[in-house]
């Protein structure tokens, strides 16, 4: 199969994507490259939640799912969000569409901890087939991260695990965290590459804090033998230099220097 890259955009950056995230885009498919976007949506359903005077609660910085919370989720992520992440697609000229975790049974999952998080998944099974047909026929997949369990109940899943998930499942190349941010800054210097061992250090030493937090476990947790490098990009800048990518990489370990 071709070489893949799936790209996470977070909820906060969507809004702020400049016209250089689309073009980087295309050259990275002129490039060889058959692209795949995972969305989150967590500030539109914040304020959709409010809007409609519905509590909302967070354990750990996850959202507690509870069944009212879930159809605002499902209707904000894929319908809003996921929509207009689309429409801004093909106005640019990337061809792209736009389903959810729920369709053609992408996404399996099971409930994370029913009693404390509600109907939040962890995804147990992803069938690619869906992507792969989409990619082959030169469409982009912009996926909402939903998923059902095998009684086919709706849960939702955080988006940096179910990009990971969707990211291991297709053997991609490369898994990019798209964010507000330009990558993790030290006393707002950049850090081009890190391990896992430097992450955990940089947490305890609090360089890396709040939402970066998980952000950088998740992207450890997708490492593996096929994907060797994660990186944490900005939309709201380019993240590509000729074929280089502009960011923080995150590797399984760095090669000794002799």
């Amino acid at each position: 199969m071709d070489k893949i890259i799936v790209l996470k955009c977070g909820g906060s950056v969507i809004e702020k994507l400049a016209e250089c995230f689309y073009s980087n885009i295309q050259a990275l498919q002129n490039d060889g490259y058959k692209v795949v976007i995972v969305h989150g949506g967590g500030p539109d359903i914040t304020n959709t939640l409010k809007a409609m005077n519905i509590p909302t609660e967070f354990y750990h910085g996850q959202r507690k799912t509870t069944q009212a919370v879930l159809e605002v989720a499902e209707m904000v992520l894929s319908g809003k969000i996921n929509k207009k992440l689309v429409n801004n697609l093909q106005e640019n000229g990337i061809n792209a569409v736009g389903l959810s975790g729920k369709d053609g049974n992408l996404l399996t999952a099971d409930f994370l901890d029913k009693k404390t998080m509600g109907y939040v998944g962890k995804v147990t099974k992803i069938e690619t087939e869906i992507i792969k047909t989409l990619v082959d026929k030169n469409y982009l997949p912009v996926i909402a991260p939903l998923g059902k369990t095998s009684d086919y109940q709706t849960l939702n899943i955080n988006a940096d695990v179910a990009a990971g998930a969707i990211a291991s499942a297709l053997n991609a190349e490369k898994l990019l965290f798209v964010t507000d941010v330009p990558g993790i800054l030290n006393e707002e210097k950049l850090i081009a590459e890190t391990t896992p061992e430097e992450i955990e250090q940089f947490i305890e030493s609090g360089v890396i804090h709040g939402g970066m937090i998980p952000k950088v476990k998740t992207a450890v947790a997708s490492l593996s033998e096929k994907l060797e490098e994660v990186m944490i990009v900005t939309g709201e800048k380019s993240f590509l230099d000729e074929k280089k990518f502009i960011g923080t990489k995150v590797f399984r370990k760095k090669e000794a220097v002799l």
